[in-house]
């Protein structure tokens, strides 16, 4: 039995006509000898009536006085609903098909609610009802704990349930439909020239997601990559392959060799520096600054230290915060606000000299300042002001030529 794994996120299911070009693609898939495991978000977006942040509208969201429990079983109802009326569309087609929940399906996680992580799978259900069924729809985002209580996985769950439910079926592809034809170089709303990705290996695209691009969650990618099964992504709108995420190594899905320095741009935006002199500061002032952020809920990134200080960066909403905070431990930190961080992925960087030097020059030649930069074996990274974000991405897109990718 040949399994396949189609998931479709929100824009995918949105309305009845768009869920006719999502089955499309199921028969498709049908057609080819596969068996299809389609794993379906809420529908829609804010303010549709069935989106997830919709759901919690009802009840105030922020203002809520639910538990984080509770949360979970208001907010899984989208996921339901929409797997049930993708199966009763899929019935009236004559495709043999029945809908399940993430619980049903084996989705076994942890007890944290709203942000759950897998721990097991168990699809023995999945498995024996594939020999009945054509297709079995299955509410993404959601799972179960020890206790059979509904959790919910976060943000960007139902790409996680896909390549789970893929990797314990031993499913031969992952499709991830959205409302894009593939990864792109760069935000083509930013980049007017930025190209379809053909093919990508599971690290770049990791680094990618994490470092701003939102095409599809890393975690599903790590669980996709830990068992060697190859995700798609593709548009819902069209027949096109999409791009291949795989290990690009030479194994039976690709044996195409990619030599490229960088592979694409992510950027992640409206974030403050936030800048701390050790000079003035108490020797453990470092432990002390990361736990009392980490205590407040505050997310630190692109963390720089040094003998003579340390500087990092937090979101915008959370510089108030961040304040009250160092005010607590006697610290007067610099704040450079406004700021915008670009990284330049490529596993081609790694052992190769002159990245960096071309990335200080292009943005010297359009007068942009540097204020903190790093780099790992495929990554770099740079902050620069916001104001000059957009110049930044398209004149780094043409310096390492993406274009062309």
């Amino acid at each position: 039995m040949k399994v396949l794994v189609q998931k479709f996120g929100g824009t995918s299911v949105r309305d009845e006509k768009i869920r006719q070009k999502a089955i499309e693609h199921v028969k498709n898939a049908l057609n080819e000898g596969f068996k299809v495991i389609v794993v379906v978000s809420a529908m829609g977006r804010y303010p549709e009536p069935y989106a997830t942040d919709s759901l919690l509208q009802l009840v105030g969201e922020n203002t809520t006085m639910l538990s984080a429990k509770e949360k979970d079983l208001l907010i899984s109802c989208g996921e339901t609903i929409s797997a049930v009326v993708f199966s009763n569309e899929l019935l009236h087609q004559n495709i043999e098909s029945i809908a399940i929940t993430g619980a049903q399906a084996g989705i076994i996680t942890t007890s944290e609610f709203t942000n759950a992580q897998i721990k097991t799978m168990d699809t023995e259900l999945v498995s024996s009802l594939l020999y009945e069924y054509q297709v079995v729809v299955v509410a993404g985002f959601q799972g179960r704990n020890d206790h059979y209580e509904v959790t919910t996985i976060g943000r960007g769950g139902s790409d996680t349930s896909a390549t789970a439910l893929a990797a314990a079926t031993g499913a031969e592809y992952v499709d991830i439909f959205t409302d894009v034809n593939g990864i792109m170089t760069a935000d083509p709303r930013m980049v007017s020239t930025a190209r379809k990705l053909e093919q990508i290996s599971y690290t770049e695209v990791c680094n990618l997601a994490y470092q701003g691009a939102k095409v599809i969650h890393p975690r599903a990618v790590e669980i996709a990559m830990k068992a060697n099964i190859p995700i798609r992504v593709r548009s819902t709108h069209e027949q096109d392959p999409g791009t291949l995420i795989t290990s690009l190594d030479g194994d039976k899905q690709s044996n195409t060799v990619i030599d490229r320095l960088v592979t694409g741009i992510a950027y992640v935006d409206h974030l403050t520096q936030i800048k701390i002199d050790n000079k003035m500061e108490s020797e453990l002032i470092q432990v002390d600054v990361f736990k009392a952020m980490a205590e407040a809920g505050i997310s630190v990134d692109f963390i720089n230290i040094s003998p003579g200080g340390m500087m990092y960066t937090i979101l915008d909403k959370y510089e108030e915060k961040a304040l009250q905070v160092l005010n607590n431990l006697n610290i007067t930190p610099i704040l450079n606000q406004n700021c915008a961080k670009i990284s330049l992925v490529g596993a081609g960087m790694s052992g190769i000299p002159g990245a960096t030097s071309k990335i200080v020059q292009t943005l010297s030649s359009h007068n942009i300042p540097i204020y903190q930069s790093a780099d790992s074996h495929r990554t770099i990274w740079v902050l620069i002001k916001s104001e000059h974000l957009q110049t930044a991405v398209n004149a780094l897109h043409l310096a390492f030529q993406l274009e062309n990718s």
